[in-house]
């Protein structure tokens, strides 16, 4: 087999004449013209074998240099060839322009990529992952289960809002103080507590003539068409006054009227006179009787008319169940119920405010109510109400019943939207089954 001399350079002689002619265009001629042929086809179909690209060629290539690279010619340009060159490359650049150009800032040489056999990369994926990766997969997709979950019950956690954004250009509402107030009114009535065991120290009255002097006084009440608050201010000063004073049977009635007296004194603007309560109290008592009563009344408080009743604490926390009429009615109705119960003297007024909305919002909603807002504003949490709601209940279930049911005969007309005939929570009672 006779070896070819194509690629022994030592076997070339040019002529002074060709190489200059033929070396600008980095090609060396030979007097061989089939060699030569053979060169030029092998050089014209270079492009089929895959090359070895420069990194800095390639930089330069996508305009990271602006100097242009070497245009390789491998055969003399005739006419003909420059035809076939330039036919060829206006249909390459239309072949070009039908696929998606890349921009040339998105291209980026990347220095430290390790080349990667095709091969060895296709067998690699065959292979078994080692159980210490498989199983820091696992964990790493646990692990972001968990945190998924997490940001999820934050996102529904319930939040407590802020009540008073409404009223910040009401002067009335004093959004920039309020806190402070009830904050007062919280230390206040730690103060202010009245024994829930100052009967004993009656020996003429009793729970149960308190709880039917108050019954009649809530009918008085509504009769008059008096203030929510100088209800619950009148029932605190006889409360008040009991504690410190003994008081014949005979005189209890007296000392209820003249409370009310003085409460709307308090809260009123336009009042009763003492005729119209001589005339209510069927003449038992003179108008002399009265005022000597509200001298020592007053005298025996030392004239301190300003206690945080139930009332006030319920005007707040209705706000922050943000309750409607229906709500507020029956909140009304169930703690104008323990206004009549001694039994209840145990419990602060914020808490028998707390228990009496919680007890409604049972009622109306039939399940849990009390929200964050709720608990934020009152300080008591469902648990601590539960208690004093199921004796609220209990005092619901049998206000249509008995000789005491002034409460509800006031709280069973339109007026007050029918909310004594709401059916009591029944379900509070069976939890302690």
């Amino acid at each position: 087999m006779g070896v070819s001399n194509e690629n022994n350079p030592t076997m070339i002689k040019p002529t002074n004449g060709q190489e200059m002619g033929y070396r600008k265009f980095g090609v060396e001629t030979r007097n061989n013209r089939r060699a030569l042929g053979v060169i030029n086809q092998n050089f014209v179909g270079a492009n089929q074998y895959p090359r070895v690209i420069n990194k800095r060629g390639l930089s330069e290539a996508n305009g990271i240099s602006n100097k242009d690279p070497p245009i390789p010619v491998h055969r003399p340009i005739t006419r003909k060839f420059a035809a076939q060159i330039a036919s060829s490359q206006q249909q390459h650049y239309h072949e070009e322009t039908k696929k998606p150009k890349l921009a040339a800032e998105n291209f980026s040489v990347w220095e430290d990529v390790p080349i990667i056999d095709v091969e060895e990369y296709e067998a690699a994926k065959d292979q078994p992952v080692p159980m210490s990766l498989e199983q820091t997969e696992t964990t790493l997709s646990h692990d972001n289960n968990t945190q998924m979950e997490i940001e999820m019950e934050d996102i529904f956690e319930e939040t407590a809002i802020n009540i008073d954004s409404d009223d910040t250009k009401n002067p009335l509402a004093v959004v920039d103080y309020v806190e402070d107030l009830y904050a007062y009114y919280s230390k206040m009535e730690v103060c202010s507590r009245i024994s829930p065991d100052y009967m004993a120290q009656q020996f003429d009255v009793n729970e149960r003539m308190r709880s039917i002097l108050i019954d009649w006084l809530v009918e008085v009440h509504h009769k008059f068409d008096l203030r929510e608050e100088t209800l619950f201010l009148t029932v605190n000063l006889i409360d008040r006054f009991l504690e410190k004073k003994s008081v014949v049977r005979k005189k209890l009635q007296l000392v209820g009227l003249v409370a009310t007296l003085l409460a709307c004194k308090y809260e009123e603007v336009s009042l009763p006179v003492v005729d119209d309560l001589v005339f209510i109290s069927d003449k038992a008592y003179t108008r002399k009787e009265v005022l000597e009563m509200e001298k020592l009344i007053l005298n025996t408080l030392q004239f301190n008319m300003s206690v945080p009743t139930p009332y006030v604490f319920m005007k707040r926390f209705l706000k922050a169940a943000q309750s409607d009429r229906k709500l507020d009615l029956l909140s009304f109705f169930l703690i104008e119920l323990c206004l009549v119960e001694y039994e209840m003297l145990k419990f602060p007024p914020s808490f028998i405010a707390a228990a009496s909305i919680y007890t409604a919002q049972c009622t109306l909603y039939g399940v849990k109510q009390w929200s964050k807002t709720c608990e934020l504003h009152s300080k008591y949490s469902e648990d601590q109400l539960l208690g004093c709601s199921r004796l609220i209940v209990g005092f619901h279930q049998k206000a249509a019943t008995g000789k005491l049911t002034g409460v509800h005969r006031k709280y069973n007309a339109s007026k007050f939207g029918y909310a004594a005939k709401c059916e009591p929570a029944n379900f509070l009672l069976e939890r302690t089954q």
